[in-house]
C-alpha cells in the first residue's frame, strides 16, 4: 500500500510539474539556508577556537581591573610581574611577560600603515610561543640599551614592502622616530579585530620611554603568565590572586585585577557563536514555515480538483486511511524533494561563502556535519506532514455521493 501510494503521489505531482516546482520552492530555500548559516555558523566557531587554542592551552592573561565595584584600582606594575615570576610565591608558574600596548602610524619609502605596537620582553617569546620567519628577537641587551629595534608582522612587511622575507636591517619610521628590522614574525592568521600578523613588537624600555608613555615608569598594560602545564592553570590562577591581592593591600572579594584563561575566552567564543547560529538558523526556518504555507494550499486546491476522483474511490471501496494516505503522501513527498534539493543548495552557498571569506582574507571553512543534514532533511519531511495533515483528512472527510456529485 505504501509503494502504490508513493507511485500514485509521483503520478499526481508529474501531471502538474509547474505547480508542484513552484510548491518545493520555499522548502528548498529554507533547507539551503538553514544548512548554510548552521555550516558557516560552525566554521566560524571552529576557526575562532583554533585561534584561541594556538595562544596556549596554559597562557594567563592579567589586567587590571575596570569594574565599577572597585575604587582606585591599583594598575599593574613590572614589579607585580616580578614578584608573580618568583618560583617560591609561585611554583605552578613557568614564565611571565609584561606587556604594554597600543597603536601607532608605521611608515616606510612612502607607505604608511597603522598597526598595534606592543612592549615586550624576551620572555614574551616563550610565554606567546612566538616563531620567526628570519632575524632574531628582541633579547636583554635591548632592553638595557632602549634599543630602537623592531620585529614586524608579515602584513605589516606586505604593506611596506611588498614582501614578507629579505627584511632585517631595514629601516621603518613609527610615529616618525626610526627603528631598524631585527626579525619577521611568522605567519599565524587570525580577525581583523586579533589580527597577530599586523603588528609590531618592540623592547619594552623602548616603548615606556618613546611610544606608550605611561603615569608611572614601571606600569604595565598586561601581564601574560604561563603555568607550568595546562593541568596547573588553576592551581596558577591562584597563586598569582593571592600575590596580586598581598601586593595591592585588596580586602577580601574586592579584586582590582581580573585573571583570564584560555578557556575564559574559549567559553565566550562558543557562547557568541552559538547564540549567532540559532538566530540566523531561526530566522532561515521561518522560510521552511513559508513553504509548509504553501504546500498546504497546493494540496486544498488539489482536494478541490479532485473532489470526483475521492468519490469515486471511496464509491469502490477505499477506506478513509487510504485516501489520507495518499495525500500524505504527496505532501510529504514535495516538502522531501524540497529538502534534498535544499542540501545540495545549501551545500553550494556554504561553498560559495568559503571562496568569498578566502577572497577577504578572513578563514571561514564551513562545516556541514551529518546530524545538520539529517536535521534538514527531517524537519522539511515533518513540515509536509503537518501541514499536508489538514488538506488529506479534508480530502478523507469526504462523503461519497456528495463527491460523485460535486462539478
Amino acid at each position: 500500500m505504501i509503494l502504490q501510494s508513493i507511485f500514485e503521489a509521483i503520478e499526481s505531482l508529474a501531471a502538474n510539474k509547474m505547480r508542484s516546482g513552484l510548491t518545493i520552492i520555499g522548502i528548498v530555500i529554507g533547507v539551503a539556508a538553514v544548512i548554510a548559516i548552521i555550516s558557516v555558523g560552525r566554521g566560524a566557531e571552529n576557526t575562532i577556537t583554533g585561534s584561541i587554542q594556538g595562544i596556549g592551552t596554559n597562557l594567563l592573561f592579567i589586567l587590571r581591573s575596570g569594574s565599577d565595584d572597585v575604587r582606585n584600582p591599583e594598575p599593574l606594575t613590572l614589579g607585580d610581574a616580578e614578584a608573580i615570576a618568583d618560583q617560591f610565591q609561585a611554583p605552578s608558574v613557568a614564565g611571565v611577560a609584561p606587556l604594554l600596548t597600543g597603536s601607532a602610524r608605521v611608515t616606510s619609502g612612502g607607505e604608511s600603515t597603522s598597526t598595534s605596537v606592543n612592549g615586550v620582553t624576551p620572555a614574551y617569546q616563550e610565554v606567546r610561543n612566538i616563531n620567526l620567519k628570519e632575524g632574531i628577537f628582541i633579547n636583554q641587551e635591548h632592553i638595557l640599551g632602549r634599543a630602537s629595534v623592531t620585529v614586524i608582522g608579515t602584513e605589516v612587511a606586505d604593506k611596506l614592502f611588498g614582501r614578507k622575507e629579505g627584511l632585517e636591517g631595514e629601516t621603518i619610521r613609527v610615529e616618525g622616530q626610526p627603528y631598524r628590522i631585527i626579525g619577521i614574525l611568522e605567519e599565524r592568521g587570525g580577525s581583523s579585530f586579533n589580527n597577530e600578523d599586523n603588528q609590531i613588537l618592540v623592547p619594552l624600555t623602548t616603548a615606556q620611554t618613546r611610544l606608550l608613555r605611561r603615569q608611572t615608569r614601571d606600569r604595565v598594560d598586561m601581564i601574560l603568565a604561563q603555568a607550568v602545564t595546562a593541568d596547573v592553570v588553576v592551581e596558577a590562577n591562584q597563586e598569582i590572586a593571592q600575590i596580586l591581592r598581598t601586593r595591592h593591600r585588596t580586602e577580601i572579594g574586592a579584586d582590582d585585577f581580573r585573571i583570564l584563561t584560555q578557556q575564559d575566552f574559549l567559553a565566550t567564543a562558543q557562547t557568541i557563536t552559538g547564540v549567532l547560529t540559532i538566530f540566523l538558523g531561526g530566522i532561515a526556518a521561518i522560510s521552511l514555515l513559508v513553504g509548509g504555507i504553501g504546500i498546504m494550499n497546493i494540496m486544498l486546491v488539489s482536494v478541490t480538483e479532485r473532489t470526483r476522483e475521492i468519490g469515486l474511490r471511496k464509491a469502490l471501496g477505499a477506506r478513509k486511511v487510504d485516501i489520507l494516505t495518499q495525500f500524505l503522501t504527496e505532501s510529504s513527498l514535495l516538502s522531501f524533494l524540497g529538502g534534498l534539493i535544499g542540501i545540495g543548495l545549501g551545500a553550494t552557498l556554504s561553498f560559495i561563502i568559503e571562496r568569498i571569506a578566502e577572497a577577504s582574507n578572513a578563514e571561514i571553512h564551513p562545516a556541514i556535519g551529518m546530524d545538520t543534514i539529517l536535521l534538514a532533511t527531517l524537519f522539511s519531511t515533518a513540515v509536509g506532514l503537518f501541514f499536508g495533515l489538514y488538506p488529506a483528512n479534508r480530502a478523507a472527510n469526504l462523503e461519497p455521493v456528495e463527491a460523485l456529485r460535486y462539478e
